[in-house]
């Protein structure tokens, strides 16, 4: 009969732990309802490891046969262009925009074939097609294509800047990939006319 009844109060305990730790965060926002929520102590979560970027790695190896001159990899999936110079004497990333759908990404080798800074903007028959409101645009604040341009062997395909910074790390390009202004400027300044590029 006592064991009965230890039996029963440790249940009864165990219920009423458990109901208590069911309110205990209801209890806490209950205590903190006056204070402003900026004064108020932050939930953290467990810490998780991850890629401080969230970029892939990628690497020149596994796409080019030689370094021998400069070299891109855009890469879509992760929306970052890879950069190395002749030799691997240097490698940067920078984050870009990419195409907004499958159908609209050129994927492979090609290479810069011209540059320009201040460029003007022709929409293409396309564009026209998914937009009848867009219009040449001489360079300037309002122009697509930023400050600078490098223009690939594949027509009307270009690594840009963009005076819009809200597109980058986004799927918003009509194929193109896009950089902040200040990122493509460097990039132009370390980008020949031939630099190889591959489009992931």
């Amino acid at each position: 009969m006592a064991q009965d009844r230890s039996v029963l109060l440790s249940r009864r305990n165990a219920l009423l732990m458990g109901g208590a730790a069911l309110c205990a965060p209801s209890l806490a926002r209950a205590a903190t309802q006056d204070t402003p929520m900026a004064q108020q102590p932050a939930i953290v979560g467990a810490a998780t490891r991850h890629n401080i970027s969230a970029f892939r790695e990628v690497h020149w190896k596994d796409h080019f046969d030689r370094l021998d001159r400069v070299t891109l990899i855009a890469d879509t999936r992760s929306k970052a262009l890879h950069y190395w110079a002749v030799d691997g004497a240097d490698y940067r990333l920078y984050p870009t925009s990419v195409p907004m759908t499958d159908d609209l990404t050129k994927r492979g080798y090609t290479e810069i074939v011209r540059k320009k800074v201040g460029p003007d903007w022709t929409p293409t028959k396309s564009m026209l097609e998914r937009d009848p409101s867009l219009h040449y645009m001489p360079p300037g604040p309002d122009n697509p294509l930023g400050t600078h341009a490098m223009y690939l062997g594949w027509p009307a395909y270009i690594i840009h800047g963009t005076h819009d910074t809200r597109k980058i790390g986004r799927k918003s390009s009509s194929g193109c990939i896009g950089l902040f202004n200040e990122q493509i400027q460097e990039l132009y300044g370390l980008c020949p006319v031939g630099t190889q590029v591959k489009i992931l």
